[in-house]
């Protein structure tokens, strides 16, 4: 063996061995949230702080401000004192922005018409708020993304109803190929814009379980696309469709609708749940179908093959002239399925859980055969075709009940309201961000209603571990005063470390209620 050939294979063991070196200290380490600084609007339950992403070279937080009719621009150059540096006004491009995404110095916005069932828009800025272009997407455009390659912007249009049910737009997706530059950016024009619908499916049989039940409305009326995850490879796209309890598959190369996947139930006879806001504490398994109905998705990898994570927050139809919620005790139930229905609808037990009356008289003779209710009161993850390889089950009602019971299934608006939302979705996970932290992969579920941030280790979607729970909410102030802490977490971002203003990686929460947007810390510690 030459020389050459020496030198070559002891530096191929030299590099075998110290992967194997760091991915086995990467092994033993543990990740813990830490507050660390906050900006706070002072207003109270008006939406000032939903939806928030982050700009590396400016150091900068965009958040969407929905009470202001904003996007606030915040300095978090020093992360332990976010301050606001400007608004960007949206009133002049819409009613009202919904999500906001920045890629390579270019911010867009998803912003609703002022009539939120006519045609929406993203608009363009950059990173001081200068107008670039606007552009037509669907009607009520909800939430924008960028593929992971910077070259796509897809954006879910929910197409909602008004609320006297007389207009309901189409769902789609929109496609937009972005070009790497402010002066490409600015020549967008309407004609670039490629918005997917789903009519094909007006003609052609879907499965059952996808909830289709809008009065008068055709498939494509009745999906309402909520929020996208896009795989690694920037190929495929998935998209919430949350009413609908449903995923969509979209090929973004080919700018095609592949399938609607539905997402089935939780058997809560196995999975246990409070469903009564009249009797304490009492997770118990009841005769009830969990219907997911996720609102946040993200995506990561592992072995090769892209994964799914969802917060299955729930969610129903309800406008003036049309709603689907009922109470277990005002519903004819069948006396052979329930047999012991006067004792189920005692307002202590199952008699106060919201259901929905659109799903479960499974044979048409006008009773109840299966009881469905919102929301799963969990988060799941799935392979890219929709098949569940792990849910958090009861999860995050057991550990607040344990560890947090003051604040069990509170409501967000007021304090010491203990118990108010057992019978109606529980804790309420809404959003999800997923973070790598060296070679592993970390959920981040924000619950709606009690408020914090679940933790869990998904590296191994098979082997899934709880990490943390984190909530500095106070249950003895006073909310509208902003004595509480932070309430409502809508959207969260991660910020890995290499692009982190002081080196950690960082956890960003815009927190709807109380109209703050909190940074934290990821500490790592090896163990």
């Amino acid at each position: 063996m030459n020389a050459r050939k020496v030198i070559f294979a002891g530096t191929c063991i030299l590099s075998l061995l110290s992967s194997v070196f760091v991915q086995s200290v990467h092994a033993f380490f543990s990740i813990e949230l830490e507050e660390i600084g906050s900006y706070r609007t002072g207003i109270f339950d008006g939406s000032a702080a939903e939806i928030v992403d982050y700009d590396e070279k400016t150091q900068r937080l965009f958040v969407i401000n929905a009470s202001d009719q904003t996007i606030d621009v915040l300095d978090a150059s020093d992360p332990s004192n976010p301050t606001l540096i400007t608004q960007i006004d949206i009133t002049p491009y819409g009613n009202n922005a919904n999500s906001v995404a920045i890629r390579r110095g270019i911010v867009a916005a998803a912003v609703q018409n002022h009539v939120k069932t006519d045609p929406g828009s993203v608009v363009f800025f950059d990173t001081d708020g200068n107008f670039i272009n606007q552009v037509i997407v669907g009607a009520l455009p909800d939430m924008l993304t960028f593929s992971p390659n910077g070259v796509w912007l897809l954006i879910a249009n929910e197409g909602e109803p008004n609320d006297d049910y007389s207009i309901d737009p189409e769902g789609s997706v929109s496609i937009i190929r972005v070009p790497f530059s402010k002066l490409f950016i600015a020549k967008l024009t309407d004609t670039d814009v490629v918005t997917l619908d789903f009519k094909k499916y007006n003609d052609q049989p879907i499965d059952p379980q996808i909830r289709i039940f809008g009065p008068n409305a055709t498939v494509a009326q009745d999906l309402e696309p909520e929020y996208i995850a896009v795989s690694q490879n920037s190929r495929y796209a998935w998209v919430t469709l949350q009413e609908n309890n449903a995923l969509a598959k979209i090929d973004i190369w080919r700018k095609k609708v592949l399938k609607l996947i539905p997402l089935g139930t939780k058997d809560h006879l196995v999975y246990p749940l409070d469903p009564s806001d009249k009797n304490g504490v009492k997770i118990e398994p009841w005769p009830v179908k969990g219907m997911y109905q996720p609102d946040g998705i993200a995506s990561y990898r592992y072995h090769g093959k892209t994964f799914l994570v969802t917060a299955n927050e729930g969610d129903s139809r309800d406008y003036d002239t049309f709603s689907e919620e009922a109470r277990v005790e005002g519903l004819p139930l069948d006396f052979t399925v329930f047999p012991n229905q006067r004792d189920l609808k005692d307002e202590k037990k199952l008699g106060r859980l919201q259901v929905t009356r659109m799903n479960g008289d499974t044979d048409g003779d006008f009773d109840f055969d299966e009881l469905y209710a919102f929301g799963a009161r969990s988060f799941s993850i799935w392979t890219g075709d929709g098949q569940q390889v792990y849910d958090s089950g009861d999860d995050f009602e057991q550990y607040i009940a344990k560890n947090r019971f003051t604040g069990f299934n509170a409501d967000n608006v007021e304090n010491n309201k203990f118990d108010t939302r057992s019978d109606n979705k529980g804790p309420e996970p809404e959003g999800v961000a997923i973070g790598r932290i060296l070679n592993r992969y970390f959920a981040f579920i924000g619950l709606e209603r009690v408020g914090g941030i679940m933790v869990y280790d998904i590296t191994n979607p098979y082997d899934v571990k709880f990490v943390q729970y984190v909530n500095n909410r106070t249950f003895n102030g006073d909310p509208a005063s902003d004595t509480t802490g932070d309430l409502g977490p809508e959207g969260l971002h991660v910020i890995p470390r290499h692009k982190s203003p002081n080196g950690y990686p960082l956890l960003v929460v815009g927190n709807e209620v109380s109209g703050s947007t909190t940074i934290y810390n990821i500490k790592i510690s090896f163990e």
